[in-house]
């Protein structure tokens, strides 16, 4: 029987990509949203991929969702945390509330997924986690204080996890994409891409979903057992980490 892949964030833009991929790899997919009821139906509809409703920052309700994604599809044996949010403001316009909601989402969210799972992963000795970070999580960025922080943190939750998992067939990476035309990416004002975001990238495009898809799609293949720990860079040159 197939194994059981959760993408967090999985019905838009990367998320919609990784659960694509890793059906068309021969997975059984869970795609899990916090909110666009529409955009998940349209999702579930053109795909045929399970979709299950709950937000990440809530860790009873990842217990819960969780328990039905096994109940529905079986033990989770891959767990993608993606789901994040973005708040940008300059620090000293920053607000407590910017600061607390993308922390939560972004990185307590990734201990309130994989603490699900793990007791589970170690149980049975196979597990595979990727963690989506971002450039931004390697290099910073004025006016993302708060996500680049969230997203560093991903990479220190990353490294120290892989560590405890190893001994146990457990492998836990992560992915840094950096600016990937996603619908908020695109939403930016042309001349803005343009002028201030396209020449910090060497290739001279944007990445595409797909591509980070990829990266996910051989971190939890049986070929990458040997990687854990690692930081995949997709950024187009940008960033060399």
């Amino acid at each position: 029987m197939s194994r059981v892949a959760l993408v967090t964030g999985g019905t838009r833009g990367i998320g919609a990509a990784i659960s694509t991929a890793l059906q068309n790899a021969g997975y059984r997919v869970a795609a899990n949203y916090a909110g666009n009821d529409e955009r998940a139906a349209a999702f579930h509809q053109a795909t045929d991929i399970a979709v299950f409703k709950w937000d990440v920052r809530d860790y009873a309700a990842c217990g819960e969702g969780v328990k039905r994604v096994e109940r529905d599809l079986g033990p989770v044996d891959i767990l993608v945390n993606n789901a994040g949010i973005a708040r940008d403001a300059m620090f000293h316009k920053m607000t407590p509330e910017d600061w607390h909601a993308v922390i939560a989402t972004n990185l307590t969210g990734l201990f309130n997924m994989t603490h699900q799972v793990w007791p589970g992963m170690r149980e049975r000795q196979f597990g595979r986690i990727v963690n989506i970070s971002s450039v931004n999580g390697q290099k910073g960025q004025a006016g993302q204080v708060n996500y680049a922080a969230s997203k560093a943190g991903d990479l220190g939750f990353t490294k120290a996890l892989a560590q405890e998992g190893a001994s146990k067939n457990i492998t836990v990476n992560a992915v840094c994409p950096g600016y990937t035309g996603t619908e908020m990416v695109r939403a930016i004002p042309e001349e803005l891409l343009k002028e201030r975001i396209l020449p910090q990238i060497p290739v001279g495009r944007l990445g595409e979903p797909h591509e980070i898809s990829r990266c996910v799609a051989f971190l939890v293949a049986d070929e990458a057992s040997f990687i854990t720990g690692a930081t995949i860079s997709a950024n187009g040159g940008q960033f060399f980490a």
